[in-house]
């Protein structure tokens, strides 16, 4: 979708009047390092997964102002003609480091940091923070719901149900990533690879003389593949049996029936029941309506004879946590060669941001493979680590673990040098596998939908002092005002 467009400006009006103002102050020329990081993991989960990436490169890559947007910006009166003329021959020259998709990522730890022209660095805030926003959301969401399903095959239906165009286009991206089996949406299929599947409505089944009709010409225009909506009437009195009539006349190669409504857990019971007696063991059923990893947990607790799901609006939307909420903040300033660390203080703890030019570590145990914990450092302190690494809880100090016999694994990689893209993302496929292979390094404990162990993710000794010489330095107000 992005190389239709020239989405430039798609960026909040004070992005713009902060450009103007930096281009025609004295910091015009400074060297700025952002960070974006999140608060808190959707759900009350136990992490959430990175996504968004490649569609962020899209945008770096094409970033420039058409005349049509400087003659819009003119328009407005408040910008100087020195600064249109600074847009007209803009280009993206920074650097960018980012978590690949798929990895599991945790609160407070950047995920992606943009280093290069103050200017340049403060305006992609907002399309770096609407996109990876919107698809970790999404991947995470996914992750959970395909999780609840046990290995049943989950299929994103939500097209119809979300907030646009591009929210069910890569919606549907996200979900893939998160391990959705595929999709109804079939741009998705088109541009990105994700499977697209579907059958029929209760339409179909409407339009025909009788239920039975629609089955048999369904079944014989798609003898491969005859999966029927038997809900439209009653499932157990009218669908199901017109069903397994048509299947026993036409022999689908592979047949299934699909249930929108009603009980799940007894409909699919009593539905199992008969197509067994009736000799269609290989017969799968799917069920569909306003699903989500709850519901998804307690119909198969409940004995639900279910082959796979369809979840649609519970999952585009992210409906229970709509809101991702990563943040992009300045983490530092470089006037003429020196490094000023930047943090926001607040009298919300969860709101103090971590200063500096930083790098995050992930730990590995080298005899389970699990996660052990991930540390946020200056960039400076680079690995090798020693045999021994003892790490804190930056907001309880006293809490102290030492991690042995580990692989230090460094998170972010380089996606841009200078304006040029030195990353090539992987295809979606890889991306998917990959989600599903660190899913595996996390500890079960981490998993659970209800009170999941908190993640290690801690701060570098050297990261700390900065962090509280800065915190003290802004605490020293004036007795007297």
């Amino acid at each position: 979708m992005l190389d239709k467009y020239n989405l430039t400006m798609l960026t909040d009006f004070y992005e713009l009047t902060m450009a103007n103002g930096y281009f025609r102050s004295e910091v015009r020329d400074y060297e700025a390092c952002f960070d974006m990081f999140f608060r808190k993991v959707p759900d009350h989960g136990g992490y959430a997964i990175m996504a968004g990436l490649e569609q962020v490169i899209e945008y770096l890559k094409s970033l420039s102002f058409t005349e049509e947007d400087i003659a819009y910006l003119r328009t407005k009166g408040i910008f100087s003609e020195e600064f249109l003329d600074y847009l007209k021959d803009f280009k993206f020259t920074c650097d960018v480091w980012a978590v690949p998709e798929g990895t599991p990522i945790f609160p407070h730890e950047p995920i992606l940091t943009v280093t290069g022209p103050l200017i340049q660095t403060q305006f992609i805030e907002t399309f770096v923070l609407l996109t990876i926003n919107h698809q970790s959301l999404i991947a995470t969401k996914a992750s959970r719901v395909v999780r609840a399903a046990q290995g049943r095959p989950v299929m994103e239906f939500g097209s119809r149900r979300a907030q646009g165009a591009s929210a069910a286009i890569y919606g549907a991206r996200a979900a893939y990533i998160g391990g959705c089996a595929g999709t109804a949406c079939a741009i998705a299929d088109r541009d990105y690879g994700v499977s697209a599947l579907g059958t029929m409505a209760h339409s179909w089944v409407q339009t025909f003389s009788s239920e039975y009709e629609a089955f048999k010409e369904y079944t014989r225009i798609y003898p491969d593949n005859a999966v029927l909506l038997i809900d439209t009437y009653n499932v157990l009195k009218s669908g199901l049996p017109n069903a397994i009539k048509v299947f026993k006349e036409m022999k689908p190669a592979k047949m299934g029936v699909r249930i929108d409504s009603g009980d799940i857990s007894y409909l699919t019971k009593k539905t199992r029941e008969v197509l067994d007696e009736n000799g269609l063991e290989d017969c799968d059923i799917l069920v569909s309506n306003s699903l989500d990893e709850w519901l998804i947990r307690d119909v198969i607790l409940e004995g639900a004879k279910i082959d796979a799901f369809g979840v649609g609006e519970r999952l585009i939307t992210a409906k229970s946590e709509p809101v991702f909420g990563g943040v992009y903040k300045l983490a530092a300033i470089e006037d003429n060669g020196v490094i000023v660390p930047k943090m926001k203080i607040s009298e919300n703890v969860e709101k103090i941001t971590n200063p500096g030019f930083k790098r995050v570590y992930r730990f590995f145990d080298n005899d389970t493979g699990k996660v052990m914990a991930d540390l946020i450092a200056l960039h400076e302190e680079s690995a090798p680590f020693k045999d021994v690494v003892e790490i804190f809880d930056p907001n309880a100090i006293w809490k102290r673990k030492r991690l042995t016999n580990f692989t230090a694994k460094d998170l972010l990689v380089k996606v841009f040098d200078k304006g040029e893209c030195v990353y090539e993302s992987p295809d979606l496929e890889t991306i998917r596998d990959y989600c599903r292979s660190q899913i595996e390094t996390l500890w079960s404990e981490m998993l659970r939908f209800e009170n999941p162990q908190t993640y290690y993710v801690d701060l570098s000794k050297k990261l700390w002092n900065m962090k509280h010489e800065l915190l003290g330095k802004f605490s020293e107000f004036p007795e007297e005002l």
